[in-house]
C-alpha cells in the first residue's frame, strides 16, 4: 500500500469500532423489555431513531435505571482488543488523524472510549449530543434540530444527520485535503460518506451489515472496498496504512 504523508480515518462506532450497537446494548443489560420496545418500534418505523432512543432514556429512568448503570453497562460492551491495537499503533505512527461519525451519542462514545484509553486519539467526535440532567436522566437529542433548517440528503441519511454532509464539513475544517481517506462502516448509513470518497481512498466495510447491501445493490463508489468480519482483519489492514 503506497505510503502517504497525511491521511485521515473515519470511524463509524456502533458495529464498526465497537462490537455492539450502544443504544440497544445498555437496555439488553438493564431494561430488556424497553430493548423490546426499541425493536417493534424501529420496525413499524412510527418514531425517528434518536428520538425513540431519548424516550427509551426517558422511559427507564423513570423506573430507576441510573447513571452509573448505563456507564457500567457501557464499560462492559464488547470491544475487540484488536481494534484497541489497531488504532493505537497507527495513531502512534504519525501521519494519521482520526475521525468518529456517528449517530450514536457524545455520552455513549466518551465513555467507552475512555475505558479503552482511546479518548485522545481522536481529533474530533461528529455525534449526537447528549448531556447527564442533575437528577441522572441522560438528555439526548439530534444533531440537527427538527425544529431548524434540515438537511437535503437524497441518499438516504436519517434527519438527524446527513454523514456525507459532515464528512465533507470536517475536510473544510481541516486544510488541505488529505492524501488519503480510509473510512470504517458497516450500516446502510454509511453508503452517504462512502459515495464522497475518491478513488485513492478505502471503505472498510464490515460484511454483514446494511452497507455491504447498499454497495451490491446501487454501485457508485469511486473509492477501493474492502470487507471485513472481526477487528482483526482491520489491524492486518491498518499495519498496512
Amino acid at each position: 500500500m503506497v505510503a502517504v504523508q497525511r491521511q485521515l480515518v473515519v470511524f463509524d462506532f456502533d458495529w464498526s469500532m465497537a462490537d455492539q450497537d450502544t443504544d440497544r446494548w445498555v437496555f439488553e443489560v438493564n431494561a430488556p423489555d424497553i430493548r423490546r420496545w426499541i425493536e417493534d418500534t424501529d420496525t413499524d418505523g412510527t418514531m425517528q431513531f434518536t428520538d425513540m432512543v431519548a424516550q427509551a432514556l426517558r422511559d427507564a429512568h423513570a423506573r430507576g435505571v441510573t447513571r452509573d448503570q448505563l456507564e457500567n453497562a457501557l464499560r462492559i460492551m464488547p470491544f475487540h482488543p484488536a481494534m484497541i491495537r489497531a488504532i493505537t499503533n497507527l495513531k502512534a505512527a504519525g501521519k494519521t488523524s482520526f475521525l468518529c461519525l456517528s449517530n450514536a451519542n457524545s455520552v455513549y462514545i466518551s465513555v467507552i472510549l475512555k475505558e479503552k484509553g482511546l479518548d485522545a486519539m481522536f481529533d474530533e467526535i461528529v455525534t449526537n449530543p447528549a448531556e447527564w440532567a442533575p437528577s441522572g436522566l441522560l438528555v439526548l437529542r439530534r444533531r440537527i434540530d427538527p425544529s431548524g433548517p434540515q438537511h437535503s440528503c437524497t441518499v438516504g441519511c436519517s434527519p438527524n444527520m446527513c454523514k456525507g454532509d459532515e464528512l465533507e464539513a470536517y475536510f473544510m475544517r481541516h486544510p488541505p485535503a488529505y492524501a488519503r481517506v480510509v473510512f470504517v462502516g458497516d450500516g446502510s448509513n454509511d453508503f452517504c460518506p462512502a459515495l464522497r470518497l475518491r478513488s485513492e481512498d478505502m471503505l472498510l466495510c464490515r460484511s454483514f451489515g446494511g452497507l455491504h447491501k447498499r454497495i451490491a445493490k446501487e454501485g457508485g463508489l469511486k473509492c477501493e472496498v474492502k470487507y471485513w468480519t472481526g477487528a482483526w482483519e482491520v489491524e492486518e489492514i491498518f499495519k498496512k496504512l
